[in-house]
């Protein structure tokens, strides 16, 4: 595949085409596909959400910070974010920058377990 077969279609077919990836745990290739969505539309939620999960999942964990902390940026209360932010910084060993996010999460209505 090419870098192009990641770029085109309209925003939805490309949102449609990285959740295919995403559901099928190619996580990489959802990155790939959302990355250029996301640049297109920074000021949308959901898809710097599912590029954050895929950048996690293939433990591109700066990559995922970074996104996290855009998100929340843009909606502060969104849970799952302050969630995924605290997991994402556990596993890079800063617990204690972490806690404080989980426990927001959790605040905020995010289940922990």
């Amino acid at each position: 595949m090419t870098h192009t077969y990641y770029t085109q279609g309209s925003p939805t077919e490309r949102w449609e085409r990285a959740g295919l990836f995403f559901e099928a745990k190619d996580y990489a290739a959802a990155a790939r596909v959302l990355g250029s969505l996301v640049e297109e539309v920074p000021e949308q939620v959901a898809p710097r959400l599912l590029l954050a999960r895929s950048y996690y999942h293939s433990a591109q964990l700066t990559r995922a910070e970074a996104e996290l902390r855009a998100v929340i940026e843009l909606d502060p209360v969104e849970h799952y974010a302050r969630l995924m932010l605290g997991r994402t910084l556990e596993r890079q060993g800063r617990d204690a920058e972490a806690a404080g996010h989980l426990r927001l999460a959790e605040a905020l209505g995010a289940s922990l377990d």
